[in-house]
């Protein structure tokens, strides 16, 4: 049996009979000659039939009645051809057999150019939408860089769980949450898997990591925002304080994006023209109050104290600006906010300030980290400062019988990938977007 390859891995096997899986791109038949342009996920490669050989009379038929976007499977020989401009090779086919037909020819819009084609209308077809190059190519880098992240995780000795997303309480709070029936009682789909983390610090497992979707009933209509996304969670045991987190943090994005450009730079310059850069170590660090003292006096930035409490999303912007500026740097960790704005969980110091920080990227939040709070008569005396009960009994249970001082942070992979790419709005960069408007397909 041939094994069927791809289209990028041609070039080693010329002279060599193969079968090749691919959509038609494009046709032109002509009096002496038909080509036939494949592509499959990997690249394109032109197929090339005599019409006076004989022994093709059947091949040309077929390709007579063949329609661009369908699918074909082909078996042939790969000739290197330096008169090919694609790639300097084509497939000389003995077999062409259809796998699929576009029956309707004329697609719904022209996934080539989508300069005239509404988003909404994109993301109703995104099957055809992905199609298009550079849309699809987005995944590639998504998932190249989760691979380099999870590597440097794994190489760190940290352990991959996987936490339920259906959950007998909020996880969070109570306002954010998507309630569904659950048999004869209530369920809710899960914010985030951040009990079950401190859970596996409790139980001992000291250093976890989760790649998994969470749901946010918020209705924000924003281009970073939807009610279900990927989050790339970590949480780590035995720490000194909440800065060993943002250290294990910058490491491990730094490596991500090192080893990223190295695989996939080129073809992220060619299709997006984005040179990727590797941050240096460490990420510069700001208090809060500090980034508002700077922002005024830097860019005239000017907010109401009771503002002060969090950063704006203007601030947000600004402080890309200022990483730059004052550091030369694409990154920023922002840390002393005060713990009132925070989860009841992070830990606070004696004057109240959390143990915690924000990691702002091209001015833009990507992280929440935090030192969590792992004494038992703190924990329950916040939440009990909070007004919470019956919904976290469960939680507070964790930190009855020991659990070592950890903390941990989550990343949303979608708005990673939509700053790393330029990329205007996560709605591209999820392969199938979900807002307070869409639930289809």
């Amino acid at each position: 049996m041939l094994k069927r390859i791809s289209i990028s891995e041609l070039k080693n096997h010329f002279n060599e009979e193969i079968e090749l899986q691919a959509f038609v791109d494009n046709i032109r038949n002509i009096k002496w000659v038909q080509f036939v342009i494949l592509r499959d996920d990997t690249g394109k490669v032109q197929m090339t039939i005599e019409k006076s050989i004989e022994e093709n009379k059947d091949l040309v038929e077929i390709v007579d009645n063949l329609t661009s976007e369908s699918t074909v499977k082909i078996r042939g020989k790969v000739i290197e051809n330096p008169n090919v401009k694609l790639n300097g090779m084509e497939i000389i086919p003995k077999s062409i057999v259809v796998t699929s037909k576009n029956n309707n020819d004329e697609l719904p819009f022209n996934y080539r150019d989508l300069s005239t084609v509404n988003l909404e209308t994109r993301l109703d077809y995104r099957f055809i939408d992905l199609r298009n190059e550079r849309n699809a190519f987005i995944f590639k880098v998504q998932s190249t860089l989760i691979k380099y992240m999870r590597e440097y995780l794994y190489n760190n000795n940290f352990t991959e769980i996987h936490t339920p997303k259906l959950i007998g309480a909020a996880s969070e709070s109570g306002s954010e949450v998507f309630e569904v029936k659950y048999f004869d009682t209530k369920a809710y789909l899960a914010q985030s898997p951040q009990f079950y983390k401190q859970m596996a610090m409790a139980s001992g497992l000291n250093r976890i990591f989760e790649i998994a979707p969470c749901f946010r009933a918020e209705n924000s209509n924003t281009n970073r925002h939807a009610t279900e996304f990927t989050s790339f969670d970590v949480e780590v045991s035995y720490i000194n304080s909440f800065q060993d987190v943002m250290d294990l943090e910058a490491e491990m994005l730094a490596y991500g994006l090192e080893h990223l450009k190295a695989e996939l730079g080129d073809k992220i310059k060619e299709l997006y023209d984005i040179d990727i850069v590797v941050p240096t170590l460490p990420f510069p660090t700001m208090p809060l109050k500090d980034i508002y003292k700077e922002l005024e006096e830097r860019y005239n930035y000017k907010v109401d104290d009771s503002e002060k409490t969090d950063l704006t999303t203007e601030a947000e912007r600004l402080v890309g600006k200022l990483a730059h500026d004052k550091f030369n740097h694409e990154f920023m960790f922002v840390t002393d906010y005060p713990a009132e704005k925070r989860a009841f969980y992070h830990m606070r110091d004696e004057q109240g300030i959390l143990q915690g920080y924000d990691l702002i990227w091209c001015g833009v939040e990507i992280t929440s980290g935090a030192q969590r709070e792992h004494r038992y008569d703190k924990i329950c005396e916040v939440a009990k400062e909070k007004g919470l009960g019956k919904d976290v009994e469960f939680y507070l249970e964790f930190f009855k019988y020991g659990c070592p001082p950890h903390g941990g942070f989550a990343i949303g992979v979608d708005r990673l990938t939509m700053l790393l790419l330029n990329i205007p709005s996560v709605k591209e960069t999820q392969f199938l977007f979900r807002g307070p408007n869409r639930l289809n397909p």
